[in-house]
């Protein structure tokens, strides 16, 4: 699978793991109706969610992530 694939996939299941668990817990404890609670989920999600990206470098494409509780962006090696 090319990296830029995996780095696409990656950043579906990051957001994914912080949308769903957000969307129910404003559903359940905040004060929100209707188009709200989504709204609110989806920028919980996108700022905290980890992102990922593939950069062609001098030795070939490379996966890395950068996310907002880290300064540099990090190296994925799996």
């Amino acid at each position: 699978m090319a990296k830029g694939t995996k780095a696409l996939i990656y950043n579906f299941i990051g957001f994914g793991l912080l949308f769903f668990p957000a969307r129910y817990l404003f559903d359940n404890y905040a004060n929100f109706t209707g188009w709200q609670i989504p709204l609110a989920a989806f920028v919980v999600a996108t700022i905290l969610s980890p992102k990922f990206k593939a950069l062609r470098t001098n030795d070939g494409e490379k996966l890395f992530m950068s996310w907002i509780f880290s300064k540099t962006p990090n190296e994925i090696k799996w």
